[in-house]
């Protein structure tokens, strides 16, 4: 049974998932196109935002080797990188998206297709940021984050043994284990800034690992799924 009116999903998709280290992953893609377009089927739109992953990471990291960047230009290359995987991935959804990849999350444009793709927007702030924002202004009420992590921790289980999954937190207890504080490269589950920005705005955000397909389309259903929900 079809919606009343399309139900607009915010995907943040991390660039580990649309190019891991060890090159494209043709059966994630293929699996991740199929769940979108079955979604279209039934009344649903998308708004997809693409991070840069590890292609932003190694050129950062190779750039700082070779001698002092500023912090602006460190942001760029990965801000470029998300926009190399977003016109990718816009090419596979070619006839279903907007033509253009979407760059300023805070200008709202005529949008009739079924799916639009965005990426990095300007130094200082992340694709989660851009998500956060999207969704505020096409009225979403939450954002899927699809990353290579299953949950958010109470702290880092590599580093802490002890460290308990968390399946709800609070963006009060969130926030205080993340700071305040974004830099370029960083690996958070979910940004800082963008996290103040949910908050303010009682944004719900569900962070998940994305290659785990069943699971996501059970959250894109709000049933019991896999991941942290943020709220």
């Amino acid at each position: 049974m079809k919606l009343n009116q399309p139900k607009i999903i915010v995907l943040s998709l991390g660039g580990s998932l649309i190019i891991p280290k060890t090159g494209f992953d043709l059966e994630f893609l293929k699996g991740f196109k199929k769940l979108i377009l079955k979604f279209l089927k039934n009344n649903y739109r998308f708004i997809i935002v693409c991070g840069g992953g590890q292609t932003a990471r190694s050129y950062q990291q190779i750039a700082k080797d070779l001698g002092d960047l500023a912090v602006e230009d460190i942001d760029w290359i990965g801000i470029h990188a998300t926009r190399l995987n977003a016109h990718f991935l816009r090419s596979i959804f070619r006839k279903f998206s907007h033509p253009v990849v979407i760059k300023d999350p805070t200008k709202k444009i005529k949008w009739t297709e079924d799916v639009l793709i965005a990426a990095g927007w300007k130094p200082g702030f992340s694709t989660d940021f851009d998500a956060v924002k999207l969704a505020e202004l096409y009225k979403a009420t939450t954002v899927i984050n699809l990353s290579n992590i299953e949950y958010v921790y109470d702290k880092d289980p590599k580093k802490f043994a002890d460290a308990k999954r968390q399946e709800q937190m609070s963006w009060s207890e969130y926030r205080k284990m993340v700071g305040n504080v974004w830099s370029p490269g960083a690996n958070w589950p979910f940004d800082p800034v963008a996290s103040r920005e949910a908050q303010k705005n009682k944004l719900k955000v569900i962070v998940m690992e994305g290659t785990n397909l069943v699971e996501v389309e059970k959250a894109i259903l709000e049933q019991e799924f896999k991941g942290t929900t943020l709220s």
